[in-house]
């Protein structure tokens, strides 16, 4: 699904370059649940945008699905964004003014879904992670992993056959991080395809493969 080969990103802060990534290697398949491990500034937030097509790389090649990336217009590119990739991310992005349901419909009207469809789609996501009983509170009457919850729930009701998620779990306890990774693995045995960026060794440690980053190179993790 995912194949990214000698894939390199520069960005020029003041007089200096930096290197986010530096011909980075990947290959995922359909199905796969991998997770993308480094510590703060070695280019993981880099490599989720592009991957994401949220962001370009100066060189190398990006095929999604087997398309190089360069091929997709802007409105393509916006569709795969919307239809084919879901994201979380750490801060949850939820509109505070919108319900929880109000969240999770939100993709599906951008889609133009039937409001009969999306209310009952938007009912599967939010039973799936269990959460349908809170779909009429605002965010700030739910707890973080709550709000994770309503964020995974916006990210599937598209139904997407690629699950993008940025430290999915940096900003919760413990407890709470394993209700998410829960979440998670109940996605990939459903048939999804996860990558999921961290710096917790704990959490990498529960995707089928370990890939870790560092200044940009990316490398396989052996046991």
């Amino acid at each position: 699904m995912i194949r990214i080969n000698k894939l390199s990103k520069r960005y020029k802060i003041g007089s200096e370059v930096v290197k986010a990534l530096d011909e980075a290697t990947l290959h995922v398949a359909k199905g796969e649940f991998v997770s993308v491990i480094g510590p703060s500034g070695s280019g993981k937030s880099t490599l989720m945008n592009i991957i994401g097509c949220l962001d370009v790389a100066d060189s190398g090649e990006y095929l999604l699905d087997g398309i190089p990336i360069e091929d997709y217009t802007e409105n393509q590119l916006a569709a795969v964004r919307n239809r084919k990739i879901g994201f979380v991310f750490q801060s949850f992005n939820l509109i505070p003014k919108l319900t929880a349901e109000e969240n999770v419909e939100l993709p599906l009207i951008y889609q133009g879904v039937r409001k009969a469809e999306r209310a009952e789609r938007v009912a599967q996501a939010l039973e799936k992670v269990k959460l349908r009983r809170r779909a009429a509170h605002f965010p700030t009457e739910l707890s973080g992993g709550q709000q994770q919850r309503v964020a995974i729930a916006r990210a599937i009701v598209t139904r997407p056959s690629l699950i993008l998620a940025d430290e999915p779990t940096g900003n919760l306890d413990s407890k709470t991080t394993l209700e998410i990774m829960d979440i998670f693995h109940e996605l990939h045995q459903q048939g999804n395809t996860i990558l999921l960026i961290t710096h917790e060794d704990d959490v990498a440690m529960q995707a089928q493969r370990r890939v870790h980053i560092m200044d940009g190179r990316l490398s396989e993790v052996y046991e």
